[in-house]
């Protein structure tokens, strides 16, 4: 297994425990008490990981990419969404063309 999982595992665990933290004194929580905050930064962690990728190196991909999961994590969290949930949409995919896959979704 891949360290990431290893690591993406603890970090959605820490992220858990934020839920109903102070969110003046955690940004993880003032996150988790406004998804639209944490999509709008989820966003922004995008963009940003785009931009490494095709303009700054390998270094700065993965420190973006890092900034990218940590958002998504709480983005998922704050709305709610668990990680299984996430896991049987991609293992329902699995074995389908991404073409196929994608005109068989309900538009």
């Amino acid at each position: 297994m891949s360290k990431l999982f290893e690591v993406l595992e603890r970090l959605a665990a820490t992220i858990e425990t934020r839920k109903g933290g102070d969110p003046t004194s955690s940004y993880t929580a003032k996150l988790l008490n406004d998804p639209a905050l944490a999509a709008k930064k989820l966003g922004e962690e995008a963009v940003e990981t785009v931009i490494a990728a095709v303009a700054q190196g390998p270094d700065a991909l993965a420190s973006e990419s890092a900034d990218l999961l940590y958002h998504w994590l709480v983005l998922v969290a704050a709305s709610d969404v668990s990680l299984d949930a996430v896991a049987d949409k991609l293992a329902a995919r699995e074995g389908t063309s991404g073409l196929a896959e994608k005109a068989a979704r309900p538009s």
